[in-house]
């Protein structure tokens, strides 16, 4: 690990407190750049998490794929985690926390609309960044990519059930041309243009090209996590001067679910006897969350100014400083990890 990456998480409070500045100090600019966009997809943020997601996908050799099925332990782990708990647990913690503990601190005609929101950011499991996170704890680039897309294709008969049940709606607008754009931009074309490179990086049937260029890249690729940190908290840089107690009371059940659906997933994950570099990105899949989806959802159910609204964006804002925590949680804890029997077991069964 570089210098750089040791010193990851100090980077990142600097980019955010950088991005509160900017975002109070120039909104003019900030409102033009995040004005860019398209079915609610920000074009700035989608460039940043190219360079970001890219390098992760030139390691991927899809002549691999087939591999897939050996991790069908941290698939189905995942699954559960994201479409069986995860939705229902925040649902939980947002009646407890926001309904009940905190109603005395927030505005009375919001309530519903705030745990509304959460709802809907927990409903929609994360696709691109979750390469990054994959790559800091070492995981695997195979896992990492079938489980996003097998994600991405159970959210599109899925998120608006399991949203219109829980929010008790009989129908749920869901916003297909954010979604559709959003797996595109995130997945399918990134994808494409990774393994294009890679083809022509390995044409003389080594791999010196591709790991000269993978060294190169993986610093840009952490510089664009920190640029898109500036951005997004600069795009909200009033909204976090103006509301700061209603940004920090929204913010417990979401860190609370985070913590709850990554260390369940790890756990579950260790007692199926699950390779660590499977674990980890299951663990991190598990609890992150689609905010492009979730915030243009909300907007389309309840408007722009809306609780529901303020509530996904505030995902947005803790996201990558919360998904650091669990990834330096998943790097720390990989002796405790494999140190279960039942890991010990698999790995000399798969060997053998």
């Amino acid at each position: 690990m570089s210098t750089f990456e040791r010193y990851l998480t100090v980077w990142v409070f600097l980019c955010i407190a950088v991005g509160v500045a900017l975002g109070h100090l120039m909104p003019g600019v900030f409102q033009i750049i995040g004005g860019a966009e398209v079915a609610k997809v920000n074009i700035p943020v989608a460039i940043l998490i190219w360079l970001m997601v890219i390098p992760m996908l030139l390691k991927i050799d899809f002549r691999s794929m087939a591999q897939v099925g050996s991790y069908w332990r941290g698939i189905g782990v995942t699954l559960i985690i994201n479409w069986a708990i995860k939705p229902f647990s925040m649902a939980l913690l947002g009646w407890l926390f926001v309904g009940w503990l905190f109603r005395p601190y927030l505005p009375a005609d919001q309530i519903d609309s705030y745990i509304a929101g959460l709802i809907i950011l927990a409903a929609a499991p994360c696709t691109a960044m979750v390469f990054v996170w994959s790559n800091l704890t070492r995981g695997e680039p195979l896992f990492t990519l079938s489980q996003v897309a097998l994600n991405d294709a159970i959210m599109i008969v899925a998120f608006a059930p399991i949203v219109g049940l829980l929010l008790g709606l009989s129908a749920i607008t869901v916003p297909w041309a954010t979604l559709a754009l959003s797996v595109a931009l995130y997945i399918v074309v990134p994808v494409i243009i990774a393994q294009v490179l890679r083809s022509r990086l390995t044409a003389d049937g080594t791999t010196l090209a591709l790991d000269s260029l993978l060294a190169k890249l993986q610093p840009l690729s952490l510089v664009a996590l920190l640029a898109t940190l500036v951005l997004l908290f600069a795009f909200q840089g009033e909204q976090i001067i103006a509301q700061p107690t209603i940004i920090a009371l929204l913010a417990v059940p979401i860190l609370i679910q985070v913590y709850f659906n990554s260390g369940l997933a790890y756990i579950l994950n260790r007692m199926s006897g699950e390779r660590h570099c499977v674990a980890g990105p299951s663990a991190l899949i598990g609890a992150s969350n689609f905010f492009e989806l979730a915030v243009a959802a909300a907007i389309s159910l309840f408007g722009f100014q809306s609780g529901a609204a303020l509530a996904t964006v505030v995902g947005v804002l803790i996201e990558v400083p919360v998904m650091l925590s669990v990834v330096w949680i998943v790097n720390r804890s990989k002796g405790w990890y494999e140190a279960s029997p039942a890991v010990a077991r698999n790995t000399i069964t798969e060997r053998i």
